[in-house]
Order: structure tokens, then sequence, then C-alpha cells
């Protein structure tokens, strides 16, 4: 197994929010959502609840006790929500959440799961790079912000519509017909986006959070076949370095987006979990 990983905070002096870690034939990477105003709803925070998610799933994923993904998950969301019920309001739709990307080599075949906006690329031998998310969280916030189309950004009633806006999304979150993210509810676990790939069609697979994902949209810098050219050159930390490039070079322009904590992985040599 060889596993190489780069993560980077999207403003210095903040945490970075996101995790990631691997065992032996398995990879975990999560995505905290920070909330503004969260810190009255939970005292530990976004990062907390990411490490604190992110141990208790390697350490489900390196017992191979046969359970499936999905339940390796819903185990540790209730573990974590039970570690904090009691100090925090982790059931308002506020409070700490994060996406979650696993993917682990068993029988012969790369199993994942996927909650929320990270991207899990396989490299497919023979054939172009297959790209696999959950878009539901998209289509939402999509929904959510219609009624922002044609109001002028800056006025109060752009204000007033877009408060309204967040607070629509937030009432879809881990609800049917909205999106699903960790959060409080073991359940979600069981709405992932989940499938498997043999691992003779694979030569590697690379995982990257919605921060890292912005080198193909929205800057548009490259394509999926070149990330992975770009990994196997440069290495997860190429991709983040040209991402932070674009977020420089756009300061203060109109397409500018406040930087996103970024990480990406990459996992080659799969032959030897083939057996």
């Amino acid at each position: 197994m060889h596993v190489s990983l780069a993560t980077s905070a999207g403003r210095a002096g903040r945490p970075n929010e996101d995790f990631v870690g691997a065992v032996p034939g398995a990879v975990v990477l999560l995505d905290g959502a920070g909330i503004p105003g969260a810190e009255r709803l939970c005292a530990h925070g976004v990062a907390w609840y990411t490490e604190r998610l992110g141990g208790v799933l390697l350490g489900g994923l390196s017992r191979n006790d046969g359970r499936d993904l999905a339940g390796i998950l819903a185990a540790a969301i209730g573990e974590i929500a039970a570690a904090h019920s009691a100090t925090c309001d982790i059931a308002d739709p506020s409070s700490p959440q994060a996406t979650v990307l696993m993917v682990r080599a068993h029988r012969g075949r790369l199993e994942h799961l996927l909650l929320a906006d990270s991207f899990l690329v396989l490299d497919q031998v023979g054939g172009g790079p297959q790209v696999v998310t959950d878009e539901r969280e998209v289509i939402a916030r999509r929904e959510c912000s219609a009624p922002l189309n044609g109001v002028t950004p800056g006025t109060a009633e752009y204000d007033r519509i877009r408060a309204s806006c967040a607070t629509a999304l937030r009432a879809r979150r881990n609800q049917p017909g909205g999106y699903w993210i960790a959060k409080d509810d073991p359940r979600a676990a069981r709405e992932a986006v989940t499938g498997s790939h043999s691992l003779d069609d694979l030569n590697g697979v690379a995982l990257l959070s919605n921060g890292a994902s912005r080198i193909v949209s929205p800057y548009g810098l490259t394509d999926w076949p070149s990330v992975l050219e770009l990994l196997a050159a440069d290495g997860p930390s190429g991709v983040i370095d040209r991402v932070r490039q674009a977020e420089a070079q756009m300061d203060g322009g109109p397409d500018t987006r406040d930087p996103d904590d970024a990480t990406v992985v990459h996992w080659t040599d799969l032959a030897r979990h083939r057996v």
C-alpha cells in the first residue's frame, strides 16, 4: 500500500477542519462544515468533530470485523454524538458536521462510501478516470439559492434573501429529498453513495476534499485526467499548490472565493490487495 497525502488550511491562523488518515487497506477523508456561530451550540468546534470522527472511523476500518462501510460509519457517528450530546446542542442544524469519503480494499475489490461533496477519482486500467461524488448537497444548494437569481448583491434585499436561503438549506440536511452528512444521526450512514470496483481494473485512486476539487470546478485549471497526471508528477501537494495560486491571482476579482481547507490523497500500488 502506497499512500501519499497533503492537506492545507484555507487561512492562516484558523484550524484545518479537514481530516485525513490511513490504515492498511483503507483511507478516510473528512471535510468539516464550519457554520458561523456554531460555537454557541458546541464548545468543541468543527475541527474537534472531524478529528474525533476520523479517528473512530480508522479504528473501525482497522478491525476488519465484517461490517460494511455504512455500518462502520453509523457506529462512529453514534459514538461521537454520545461523546458530546450532554454538553452541546448536537441536534441543531448548524452544529458541527462533516462530509465523509471512505475507501477500503476488501476481498479483491475497492469499496467506497461518500456523504456530501468530496470527490473520488478512480484511475482505471485501460480507460480514463471515473469520478464519483455525492451531488445531493450541490443540488439542494442550487434549489435553495434560486430566489437570489436577479437580485443585486450587496443590497439589503440580497442579504435578507440570502439569509432565508441559508435557513432553507440547513433545514434540508439529513432529510429525505435533501442531502445527507455526518452529524448527530447514525441513520445518515445508510443514505450514503456506495459502490465497489475490482482491484484488477484500477491503477490507483485519488481522494479530494471540496476545497481541492476546485482545481477542476469552478476554477477550470485542468480536467480530471490531467489531475491524475499532476498527481503522478508532483504528488498531492502539487494539486493544492495550483489551487492556492489560482486563489491568489483571483483575489478581489469577480470569481473570488474564500480559500477553503484542501486535502488530497493518492493511493497507488493496489496490486498487493488483490488477493
